[in-house]
């Protein structure tokens, strides 16, 4: 009778050493994947923070700017004196008519509205009252006065806030003198205009005070920053320079042309 034998063969040292190699290399493959697409994914992220940031913010301060100078169609203008204001590298303090500017450590423009408000241009408080940029009532200390047709200042600029990092704020007339937070990451605000018949925008600097009620459009620029990405990049700031980024976070500058209506509409 025939005993059939059978042997057991094992791997060789060789062949462990080949399937470890290939073990490692689709391991190694797989995390680099996952790694490369993290990457895109919060670059991504942080793109499109950056873009909301940077349309929300213009979209805020170019409605205020459109509103600038207004008043109700039946209501006489009580003066004729401007609905704009602006500081270079500061932002606007005191009153509107002794209105004044003061530096930020950002050197970020300031830029100050000023138009009547009422229900119909502003949104309602709970109250029927005319509200500022934040949302607060306005109300009016002058005997007589309208108390849903109020005069409203908003001022605009940019600055670090409490937690470090940049914001655009806006002090309203609803709490003079306390400015609050609108968009976080708004780095710089840059603020241009143009007077009537010009052919070049003017720094708020190089406008005597007379001038302000011929302003009839305002080009903005905020800079918006983003995440820290672990490599300085190149970026375009407010004055269309290529500037390359002196720490690892994106930047990006968002540009728009506002028209002044309610004063270009005014006789010379």
């Amino acid at each position: 009778m025939t005993v059939a034998r059978f042997r057991s063969r094992g791997h060789t040292l060789l062949e462990l050493m080949i399937a470890a190699a290939l073990g490692l290399v689709v391991v190694a493959g797989a995390v680099s994947m996952y790694r490369s697409q993290r990457v895109a994914f919060v670059r991504a992220t942080d793109a499109l923070r950056i873009h909301d940031a940077g349309t929300t913010a213009l979209a805020l301060i170019a409605a205020q700017v459109r509103m600038a100078g207004f008043v109700p169609a039946d209501m006489a203008p009580a003066d004729t004196s401007a609905g704009l204001f602006g500081c270079s590298g500061a932002r606007t303090v005191g009153s509107f008519e002794s209105r004044s500017c003061e530096t930020v450590s950002t050197h970020s423009d300031g830029i100050a509205v000023r138009y009547i408000g009422d229900t119909i241009s502003t949104w309602p408080s709970s109250t029927g009252r005319p509200t500022d940029c934040l949302g607060q009532s306005v109300t009016t200390d002058a005997a007589g006065s309208d108390p849903q047709r109020i005069p409203i200042v908003n001022r605009f600029h940019a600055r670090t806030g409490s937690a470090g990092e940049p914001e655009l704020y806006c002090d309203g007339s609803g709490r003079p003198g306390v400015a609050q937070p609108l968009v976080e990451g708004v780095e710089g605000l840059r603020v241009r205009y143009w007077l009537k018949d010009a052919h070049t925008a003017l720094d708020a600097s190089a406008i005597a005070r007379d001038q302000w009620q011929q302003i009839v459009a305002v080009d903005l620029c905020v800079l918006v920053r983003g995440a820290p990405l672990g490599r300085r990049t190149r970026y375009v700031d407010c004055d269309g320079v290529s500037t390359l980024a002196t720490d690892t976070r994106v930047r990006q500058a968002f540009w728009r042309r506002v028209a002044v209506r309610n004063q270009a509409r005014r006789p010379s």
